[in-house]
């Protein structure tokens, strides 16, 4: 009897770490791969999906940069898997990734970037290219983050191209934050106060952010030193984590009514901006 409560506990408990943990997709590449140029992936926030991203996507559609068949969607469940929708073919040019988390209330910065790495494992297994974009909101930007913290030694992983964060709360946001809008910076944008947890782990990033990215860090103020969810300093504390490796950093922040946390992925200037930077378009 023993031993039977054991196996059965034991079987629950694989299954619970796999749905926390996410399953780790191999790397298996078909025959024949298609050959695509550099993909852009698109990461949602906290409780939101593949919607908040189709704004900016429909912006590159609209401007001529790809078209509809260039774009495809990748689900994530909650196990880890990914499903690919749509086909991307030999001679797409600016391909987009819209990925939806199908749980996105996980909370688990660690699976969030586990998803990620599934995601770009899946797309390798279809396709061949080398290199990547990655833009995030809210919650999108942890899970890259964390996804080449955890995963940026990997040989078998593209290179990272081009990384946009937009609202990305690096340090924390307001509801969590005791000081709430009275964050301070050092000058190299190290946080000085309310250091988290998760900066402290995305710290080591100082040490392995790939040489070969060029960063655009895009954050509102609505006029109170925060978007409504984040302050200004914990946007601007990307800059510590990454701008001492990274190919090239920039900054823009966003003003008024329209820089709120969740009316930048809507924002016609982000837009402008996501255009000039990832695809060489003019603002």
């Amino acid at each position: 009897m023993l031993l039977v409560i054991l196996v059965v506990a034991g079987l629950g408990f694989s299954y619970y770490s796999g749905w926390l943990f996410a399953k780790t997709v191999s790397y298996h590449p078909v025959n024949g791969r298609t050959t695509i140029g550099t993909p852009t992936l698109f990461f949602h926030g906290y409780g939101s999906s593949y919607h908040a991203e189709e704004y900016m996507v429909n912006g590159a559609v609209k401007e001529g940069i790809t078209s509809k068949n260039a774009v495809i969607r990748a689900n994530v469940r909650p196990n880890g898997s990914v499903k690919l929708t749509g086909k991307i073919k030999a001679k797409s040019t600016n391909t987009i990734v819209e990925v939806n988390f199908d749980n996105p209330r996980n909370g688990n910065y660690r699976t969030d970037g586990r998803w990620v790495r599934n995601v770009i494992v899946t797309l390798q297994n279809r396709y061949r290219f080398k290199r990547i974009n990655l833009v995030g909101h809210s919650m999108g930007n942890m899970a890259i983050m964390y996804y080449l913290r955890q995963f940026g030694n990997d040989q078998h992983l593209p290179s990272l191209n081009k990384q946009v964060a937009i609202a990305g709360h690096f340090n924390g946001l307001v509801m969590a934050d005791t000081n709430k809008n009275h964050d301070r910076l050092a000058k190299n944008g190290r946080p000085l106060n309310n250091v988290t947890k998760q900066y402290r782990y995305l710290e080591g990033l100082r040490k392995t952010y790939p040489r070969s990215a060029m960063v655009l860090n895009i954050y509102g103020d609505k006029g109170s030193g925060t978007d409504g969810d984040l302050t200004v300093q914990s946007a601007q504390s990307m800059r510590y984590l990454v701008a001492s490796r990274a190919k090239s950093f920039q900054e823009q922040e966003m003003k008024g009514k329209q820089a709120s946390h969740s009316r930048l992925h809507s924002n016609p200037d982000v837009n402008a901006l996501l255009n000039s930077f990832l695809w060489n378009r003019t603002v």
